[in-house]
């Protein structure tokens, strides 16, 4: 029970602190569609299955122990979030009519993005290594571990949808479209600001 207690406590106190993650469904359902964060939560919660079923294959433990390993994983994340974010910044102010911006990108486009961010996204590989190395024991039955990463995959997804669900609702939404361009460029200088960090830390190595 303590087991449990602890990995549902660490995971959501995981989930809930802001990072590319946050960031990347926050823009998507407050600039495109509640579906379109939706379906990056989703996305999302496939990246950390990635994670799970790295670190149950004991994958997860050669990567922490490599420095070499883990520095390249940094810098891949890294170079994904500064070309996201130099893609938003490059955005133009414009009359754009919601539903063009929604079609710009599809629904696979948008589970891609939020796979692809969490995927390659460093501190979840040390989130759920540590996670698993250092609360879950040995001893615990295989089923019960898949369990766990059933749940961690969850409540990503349920968080963020929730996010997602937040941030798409309510006049405001439709006001701020108006300001898209600024929206997508803050949102963007969050990204190159994340990607550059994990550039810096995994040089600095």
């Amino acid at each position: 029970m303590t087991e449990l207690l602890a990995v549902i406590t660490i995971t959501i106190l995981a989930v809930i602190s802001p990072g590319p993650d946050f960031a990347m469904v926050t823009r998507n359902s407050l600039l495109l569609s509640r579906r379109a964060g939706i379906l990056t939560a989703l996305g999302i919660g496939a990246g950390v299955c990635v994670h799970v079923a790295y670190t149950l294959l004991g994958v997860g433990l050669v990567i922490q122990q490599s420095i070499l390993l883990f520095g390249v994983l940094k810098l891949i994340g890294a170079a994904y979030l500064i070309w996201l974010g130099m893609r938003m910044l490059c955005a133009k102010p414009a009359g754009v009519v919601p539903s063009a911006e929604i079609a710009a990108l599809s629904d696979l486009g948008a589970l891609r993005m939020g796979f692809l961010t969490n995927a390659l996204n460093p501190k979840t590989t040390v989130f759920v290594v540590s996670l698993f190395m250092q609360v879950v024991e040995p001893t615990t039955a295989l089923s019960v571990q898949i369990g766990y990463g059933v749940f961690i995959a969850a409540a990503h997804v349920i968080w963020f949808a929730l996010v997602a669900v937040f941030f798409s609702s309510g006049t405001m939404r439709l006001r701020l479209l108006d300001l898209r361009h600024w929206i997508d460029r803050a949102f963007g200088t969050l990204l190159v600001g994340f990607g550059a960090l994990l550039a810096t830390t995994s040089l600095a190595r």
